[in-house]
Formats: structure tokens, C-alpha cells, sequence
């Protein structure tokens, strides 16, 4: 990740702060939003709102990470990753390389048996919650980062978009399910962030190697 700044070292402070805030802010969230999930993803029988739970305890793992990383920006501007932020990243991999495997492996058993929740009601509540906080941290990070030329967090504002499809999978899987029925669109959903979890995970084994992601699948 790359600092540069538009501004003078003076307020090189402030952006620090900014930046750890909003990474602790997305740490703390997802924590909730983790809990909440797996808790009624288990109690409904919902496999898409349990593995979107899973997905963001993860996240959790990821985002100490980059709370780490800006902490000691701050105190030494090192780009490089240390051994806690490589170990944090080659960890966040392997889970969602896990999630995703677990997730199909799930989803197909499910399927099959026909296997249906008892009610989606809840992916769909916490799926509109987490729109509206993704979208509101994407707007501060993209806002701060461009607002002190911080590549490094106007990338992390792009990679947080990653959770709000992920976000929208869930919704549509969820109203789906609610209003058909058919139980193959919950599993479906979860194939659906089976398949971000996978790219998720091999972008985080990238950036271990010290390759630079957008979130998009492209490293170099």
C-alpha cells in the first residue's frame, strides 16, 4: 500500500486518526453484524445469512490488519507488510478459502435433500442494515482518502464494496426465498458468496506475497 499526501506533514495526524477510526468502526461492525448472523442464520436454518455471518468474522481478521498496518504507518511510514499484517492476510485466506468450500459443499447437501429455512426474515433485515453501513463507510473512506490523496484508503473504500454486493446477494436471496418458497434460492444465495469468499480469499494470499489488489481480482 502506498501513502501519499496532498497536504502538509502537519496534518498528516488528523488523516491517522480518521483512519483508524474508520477501521475500527468496520472492525467493531462486522464483529456485530458476524454475531448477529450466525446466531438467527443458525436458528432459521439459513444457509446464505450463517455463511454472510461467517464472511464477516473474517473481515474482522482482515480489518486488524489494516488497523495494524495504520498504526505503524503512523509511527514509522513503512509501506511494507510486517510479519502480524502478512500472518493477519495469509489467515483471512485461508478462512475464506474454507468459508467457501464449506459454503458449496453445504449448499449442494441442501439441494439435494431439498432442504429449505424456516424463514429468511432476518437475512433480509440484516442484509438493508448493512447496505446502509457500507455505503456510509465507502463514502467516508473514499471522502478522507481522496481528501488526502490516500491510495491506500480509497483501495480500502473499493475493497469494502466487496462486502456491500455481498450484502445485496443476501437481500436477494432472502426476498427471493420469502416470496416463493423454494428453498434452493437461500443455498443459491450462499453459492453466490461462496464464490466472493473464494476471490477474497486469493486476493488476500496475494497481497501476503506483498502484490497489489484492487479488490477486483487483479493483482500485480
Amino acid at each position: 500500500m502506498e501513502l501519499t499526501f496532498i497536504r502538509p506533514v502537519q496534518d498528516r495526524s488528523r488523516f491517522y486518526k480518521w483512519a483508524s477510526a474508520l477501521a475500527l468502526i468496520t472492525i467493531f461492525y462486522n464483529f456485530l453484524e458476524g454475531g448477529v448472523s450466525v446466531f438467527f442464520g443458525l436458528h432459521d436454518e439459513t444457509i446464505a445469512l450463517f455463511g454472510f455471518g461467517l464472511d464477516s468474522f473474517v473481515e474482522v481478521v482482515s480489518g486488524m490488519g489494516i488497523w495494524h498496518m495504520i498504526r505503524r504507518m503512523k509511527q514509522s511510514d513503512a509501506v511494507n507488510h510486517d510479519i502480524f499484517e502478512k500472518r493477519a492476510l495469509q489467515i483471512t485466506g485461508g478462512s475464506f478459502y474454507v468459508l467457501a468450500v464449506g459454503l458449496v459443499a453445504t449448499s449442494a447437501l441442501n439441494i439435494y435433500r431439498g432442504s429449505r429455512p424456516e424463514t429468511t426474515f432476518w437475512g433480509i433485515v440484516v442484509s438493508l442494515i448493512s447496505i446502509l453501513s457500507m455505503w456510509l463507510l465507502i463514502h467516508y473512506k473514499m471522502k478522507i482518502g481522496k481528501e488526502y490523496n490516500s491510495q491506500a484508503l480509497i483501495a480500502d473504500a473499493n475493497c469494502s464494496k466487496t462486502c456491500m454486493y455481498l450484502s445485496v446477494i443476501l437481500l436477494v436471496s432472502s426476498i427471493g426465498y420469502e416470496v416463493t418458497g423454494i428453498g434452493m434460492i437461500d443455498s443459491l444465495g450462499a453459492i453466490g458468496i461462496a464464490v466472493f469468499s473464494f476471490r477474497e480469499g486469493r486476493e488476500a494470499f496475494e497481497k501476503s506475497k506483498g502484490k497489489s489488489c484492487g479488490c477486483q481480482g487483479e493483482c500485480h
